[in-house]
């Protein structure tokens, strides 16, 4: 397998795919790399894009490869979701009418892509794909290029497009340009219209280990060792949620699951209540869709004990699920924990957080039974 697949975290059924395909010399001309995010779609796309270059021209191009990992047009073109500007039109490009302080904090996001691919851009009230930013992509193909290999349209967040935009694209991918290769990044490949799919190969992307988790946090954040082994274990096994759980104070939720699971199981609901909205004030949504995810985490430990299971997520908690697991061995865990992954998504529907909190509470209150 090529070494540029050395650079990719785990993802080796991807990365096999992948390989397969450029060895065979017959690569569509698009794809759709799906899978939750922070698991190294884009890193993949970039080691692909120099792989299959050096493959065709069957030399190293450390030129090629250099501009590559820039993200230099004309061999690679970024599009992702950006704000609207002051008067734009569908007719303006995609940033001709942003703020130049926005197209200056654009220019440092995607500096901090090309050295770190894992990397997550960053741009206030940038929540669309514009189908501006598609039609730009009509000026990339016509550009010259010195190379003879292939060129490469990367559309981040893809699922971003709306039903326009994505009408825009699909009459590039009916008609694909010579030389020009999509690819599609998502995490919710089911927003993409059914016609962008079909006409796409698409390569899944598994959720990362908790070591490469880890590894990542230390090798490209400049993550404290001790501190990335205990976040990757809440990271669902996505660098991205664990970088969010650093820069939402990781220990205070994890000690904050641990006051509201107390209070819960003691009946304390008033309490319980209480910590919960005192977290809430100043926080983020994410930050208390952690906080749920972090419950369920800790729920789950008391069933790994159960199963004889050794490695727990709160393994600074080990003896309270010990001790959870001798006074309450015949709770029912898997009722409450299904209806709490319910309230999850009630949180993204937009349900009143008050009534959210209660029911969370009872929940967790109904895990234990009255002597």
């Amino acid at each position: 397998m090529n070494n540029y697949w050395n650079f990719v975290y785990e993802q080796n059924k991807a990365k096999e795919q992948l390989q397969k395909i450029s060895n065979s010399r017959r690569v569509p001309h698009a794809f759709i790399f799906s899978g939750q995010e922070g698991v190294g779609k884009f890193n993949t796309a970039v080691q692909f894009a120099k792989s299959i270059n050096e493959l065709i021209s069957g030399a190293n191009n450390n030129s090629l490869s250099q501009r590559i990992d820039e993200l230099q047009e004309p061999y690679i073109k970024l599009i992702m979701p950006l704000p609207r500007g002051k008067g734009e039109t569908s007719e303006d490009s995609g940033i001709e009418k942003l703020p130049k302080e926005v197209i200056e904090d654009l220019k440092g996001e995607l500096q901090k892509k090309a050295k770190n691919p894992y990397y997550k851009i960053a741009i206030e009230n940038a929540n669309t794909i514009k189908i501006s930013s598609i039609r730009d992509i009509k000026k990339f193909i016509s550009l010259t290029s010195d190379s003879s290999g292939f060129r490469f349209v990367i559309i981040l967040d893809s699922e971003f497009m709306n039903d326009q935009a994505q009408n825009a694209l699909l009459k590039s991918l009916e008609e694909p340009p010579h030389g020009i290769i999509f690819i599609l990044l998502t995490s919710q490949k089911e927003k993409l219209l059914p016609t962008i799919v079909s006409r796409c190969r698409e390569i899944i992307f598994e959720p990362l280990s908790k070591d490469a988790v880890r590894q990542i946090l230390i090798n490209n954040f400049s993550i404290e060792n001790q501190i990335a082994k205990k976040v990757s274990n809440f990271s669902d096994g996505s660098v991205t949620q664990a970088i969010q759980l650093i820069g939402y104070d990781f220990e205070a939720i994890q000690q904050k699951t641990i006051s509201v699971l107390r209070y819960a199981f003691a009946r304390k609901y008033q309490s319980a209540l209480s910590e919960i909205l005192n977290f809430s004030k100043n926080q983020p949504d994410d930050a208390i869709l952690f906080l749920l995810k972090m419950i369920k985490t800790w729920l789950n430990d008391v069933v790994r004990h159960r199963k004889s299971v050794d490695e727990f997520a709160f393994e600074d908690s080990r003896e309270t699920i010990e001790k959870f697991n001798s006074k309450f061995f015949d709770s029912n865990i898997e009722v409450p924990f299904s209806n709490l992954e319910y309230l999850e998504s009630c949180f993204s529907r937009n349900m009143n957080l008050n009534v959210l909190f209660l029911n969370l509470i009872f929940e967790l209150a109904s895990v234990v039974k009255r002597n």
